[in-house]
C-alpha cells in the first residue's frame, strides 16, 4: 500500500543553492481544471525521448542524456530546435529527479509519473515518464521513456506507454512507426475515440483504440491513489489548506504516487484553478523551492525530507477551516463510494462532492456581478451580506481573498460565459432546493 505524508507549512526563506541550474520550468500553476478548450488540430504529443544514465567522467555518479528522440532533430526548424533544447534540459531534471546517485540494479519495478513544464510566457506542457530497466542481463541502471505533450490526460498516455513498451521488447525500431502513426492521428475530443493501425512482426496489424474521458477536466486525474494514501478526514484537511492557498508539501517514496496525488488535489478545486507554484515531483537540484515564501503544492521524495526537517512547522488550524456542516456533508457523500468503483465512477462522485462546497458557499456570486460604466463589476459587500448560511461566512471571507477566486471573478467580469459548467451546477442546486421546499410545503398542507 502506498503512503503519503502531508506537511502544511510555515516556511523559512533561503537563498538559491549554488547547484540550482537556473532552469525554472516547473514552478507553475496547476494544469487548468474545468477550463474547456478546443483541441482541433492539436497533436497527441510533441516529443518522445529515451533518457538514459551514463557514468560521469572523472566523477562519481551518473548523468542523464538522450539516447533516442522522435521526431529527429534534423527535421526541425531553427526556432523549433531552440525550444526543444530548453524543453530537453528541463525534462532531464524530472525523468531522474533523485539526482546523480544511482547504483546498478538487477530488478526494478517500472513506474509511470507525470510533471508540468511551464514556459516564460506561461504556456504549459506535460511530461509523462515511464522508467524501467533497459534490455540486457546483469546489473544496470534504469532508463526513462518521456513524452512531452500539451495534452493533460494521464490515463491516455499510460496506455500509449504500454504500447511503446510492448514494441521495445521486440526492437526499438518498432517504436518509431507507432509514434509516427500516433503523431499523424487526430486528437479526439473528450468522450471520443481514435483508432490507430500498427504492424507488429509475428502478430500482424493491430488496431489500437485510444479514448479520452468525457469530462475533460478530470482526464488527468485518478482519485483512487489519493484516497488510498489519505483518509477522508485527511483529504478534507488538505482541501481546506489548498482552498486557502497554503504551502503544502506531499512526501512519498514513489514518484507515481506523488504525481497522481498532486493532480488529484488540484482537481478538487474545480471550477477554480490553483494559481501558484505546482511541482508534482521536485528534483533534488530544485529542492530550495520548498523554502519559498509564497503558496505552493509540491511533491517531494522521502529521501529528500532531511532537507525539510528544521525549516517547517504545521499551522494546525486546517481541521477548522471548513464549516462544520459542509465537512459533515462531504464526509457523508464520500462514504457512499464503493471499494470496486471504476475510475470514472469515483471521479464523478468525488468531484461532485467537493464542487458542492463551492456551490453552497459562493454559488450566489453571479447575482453580484453587475453592469457598470466600465462593463461588469463584482460587488463584494453585497455578495458577503448574501451568504446563505452565516456559519459559512468566515470560510467565504478567507476564500475570496485568494488568487484563484480573484482570477475566477476577473473572467466573469471580462469574458462572456467563462464558467458555464459552474453556472449550470448552481442552477441545478437552486432548482433542487425549490422542489424540496415545495414538497415540504405540500406535506405540511396534507398534515394540516
Amino acid at each position: 500500500m502506498s503512503h503519503v505524508c502531508v506537511c502544511v507549512c510555515v516556511c523559512v526563506c533561503s537563498e538559491r543553492s549554488s547547484s540550482d541550474p537556473g532552469v525554472y520550468p516547473a514552478p507553475a500553476a496547476a494544469p487548468p481544471a474545468g477550463r474547456e478548450r478546443s483541441h482541433m488540430g492539436q497533436l497527441f504529443f510533441e516529443y518522445l525521448l529515451v533518457v538514459s544514465l551514463r557514468k560521469k567522467r572523472n566523477e562519481e555518479g551518473y548523468e542523464p542524456h538522450i539516447t533516442y528522440q522522435f521526431p529527429k532533430r534534423e527535421v526541425m526548424g531553427r526556432l523549433q530546435r531552440e525550444e526543444e533544447e530548453k524543453c530537453m534540459k528541463a525534462a532531464h531534471l524530472f525523468c531522474f529527479p533523485e539526482g546523480i546517485n544511482w547504483a546498478p540494479l538487477t530488478e526494478y519495478r517500472s513506474e509511470t509519473f507525470s510533471f508540468v513544464l511551464t514556459e516564460v510566457d506561461g504556456s504549459r506542457r506535460n511530461g509523462y515518464c515511464r522508467r524501467l530497466l533497459p534490455e540486457g542481463r546483469g546489473a544496470r541502471v534504469p532508463e526513462a521513456y518521456c513524452i512531452i505533450s500539451s495534452v493533460a490526460c494521464f490515463g491516455l498516455f499510460s496506455k500509449i506507454f504500454d504500447e511503446v513498451e510492448k514494441r521495445r521488447q521486440i526492437s526499438k525500431a518498432m517504436i518509431y512507426p507507432f509514434m509516427q502513426s500516433l503523431r499523424e492521428a487526430p486528437l479526439p475530443s473528450p468522450g471520443n475515440t481514435v483508432t490507430i493501425s500498427s504492424f507488429i512482426p509475428d502478430a500482424g496489424t493491430e488496431i489500437i483504440s485510444l479514448t479520452r474521458p468525457a469530462e475533460s477536466w478530470l482526464e488527468h486525474v485518478d482519485f483512487h491513489t489519493l484516497f488510498r494514501c489519505l483518509s477522508d478526514e485527511e483529504v478534507l484537511m488538505v482541501f481546506a489548506a489548498t482552498v486557502t492557498e497554503r504551502r503544502i508539501i506531499f512526501i512519498s517514496e514513489e514518484l507515481s504516487t506523488l504525481s497522481q496525488v498532486l493532480h488529484a488535489v488540484a482537481a478538487l478545486l474545480n471550477p477554480f484553478v490553483w494559481q501558484h507554484t505546482f511541482i508534482s515531483i521536485v528534483p533534488t537540484v530544485l529542492i530550495d523551492v520548498c523554502a519559498a515564501p509564497t503558496p505552493y503544492l509540491l511533491g517531494v521524495q522521502k529521501s529528500e525530507t532531511h532537507t525539510l526537517t528544521h525549516s517547517r512547522t504545521h499551522i494546525g488550524d486546517e481541521e477548522s477551516l471548513l464549516p462544520a456542516k459542509l465537512k459533515e456533508e462531504l464526509l457523508s457523500r464520500l462514504s457512499t463510494r464503493t471499494r470496486h468503483a471504476s475510475t470514472e465512477e469515483l471521479n464523478r462522485l468525488v468531484s461532485e462532492a467537493f464542487l458542492s462546497v463551492f456551490v453552497r458557499s459562493v454559488g450566489h456570486f453571479s447575482q453580484h456581478v453587475r453592469r457598470c460604466a466600465n462593463g461588469r463589476q463584482f460587488q463584494k459587500k453585497s455578495f458577503l451580506k448574501a451568504v446563505e448560511h452565516k456559519s459559512h461566512l468566515n470560510f467565504v471571507k478567507l476564500f475570496i481573498q485568494t488568487q484563484m477566486f480573484d482570477l475566477f471573478i476577473q473572467e466573469e467580469e471580462t469574458q462572456p460565459n467563462p464558467n458555464v459548467f459552474f453556472h449550470r451546477k448552481v442552477s441545478e442546486y437552486h432548482e433542487r432546493k425549490k422542489r424540496e421546499k415545495m414538497k415540504a410545503g405540500w406535506v405540511r398542507g396534507v398534515v394540516v
